[in-house]
């Protein structure tokens, strides 16, 4: 039986505490925690933080499906600053935050944590941007694995790693048991994937999943489930033929003014499939 939560970056205009009750109250199993501003980036999280974060999911009877430590908007914007920085120290902010965000998630009880992959490449090689990022990661996985926490590369249209064959060549490269993949599937269909067929053939290193839907144009703009134009069917036959029971998150930043509403109608359409 598959666990549905909600990703709280679409609430950027609400605090966590708020964002955690209205997904609770909608329906969902789980929450995603963005590990940004304004939500729980890690130096603004203190351990009384944590303690009350974790009495009120106990409260709601919400689990932590993921924390999403992708954006960085607290040091930079949405990609920077990178893994793949040419600027070495930007890249050491990168690995700095990521190690505050492993020691929240273990604080928190949490299990993953989603990364973004790579970065942008920019002018740089992209054999250079994989080993940046292939070195970046080796530095935060021995504190991962001390944690019990699994690492998860994220792969995003236009980035250094988009594809879900890019991504498994890259684990397989690195070939670490708490390094996996976050199953994005509105981003491998923007790159031409089958998100079904992706399903099945990464099975393997899929650690976590994210939903969202996309326009017929593969552009990359999240919409809610339903209303776009991937075979949603087909993804849950896929889902059921894994046999997947891990969390799938619904990740939709792009409604932050109507945050509420849009986790509305993604469970109200996502429960016909489960």
């Amino acid at each position: 039986m598959v666990k549905f939560a909600f990703s709280t970056n679409a609430y950027k205009k609400h605090s966590l505490e708020e964002a955690i009750g209205s997904i609770a109250a909608l329906g969902y199993a789980g929450v995603e925690i963005m590990a940004d501003v304004p939500h729980a980036y890690p130096p603004h999280i203190s351990p009384e933080r944590i303690q009350s974060l974790k009495h009120l999911l106990e409260k709601f009877k919400l689990g932590i499906s993921n924390v999403n430590a992708f954006t960085l908007f607290a040091l930079g914007d949405t990609y920077h600053p990178s893994w793949i920085e040419t600027d070495p120290a930007l890249r050491r902010q990168r690995i700095a935050h990521t190690l505050n965000c492993i020691e929240m998630t273990a604080a928190l009880g949490a299990k993953t944590i989603s990364l973004q992959p790579g970065g942008p490449m920019g002018n740089d090689a992209r054999l250079t941007c994989l080993d940046r990022y292939e070195a970046g990661l080796r530095e935060v996985l021995p504190a991962a694995q001390k944690h019990h926490i699994i690492l998860m590369v994220e792969p995003e249209p236009g980035l250094l790693i988009e594809t879900s064959t890019q991504c498994i060549e890259f684990l397989s490269r690195i070939n670490h048991p708490n390094l996996k993949m976050n199953c994005d599937l509105g981003h491998f269909f923007c790159v031409g994937e089958d998100p079904a067929h992706v399903l099945k053939s990464a099975q393997p290193w899929i650690a976590h999943i994210h939903l969202e839907d996309i326009r017929e144009d593969r552009i990359h703009q999240h919409l809610i489930p339903g209303r776009g134009a991937m075979n949603w069917p087909a993804i849950f036959s896929a889902i059921r033929t894994i046999q997947y029971t891990g969390w799938i998150t619904v990740e939709l930043y792009p409604y932050e003014s109507t945050a509420e509403e849009a986790a509305r109608a993604a469970i109200d359409f996502i429960q016909k499939f489960a």
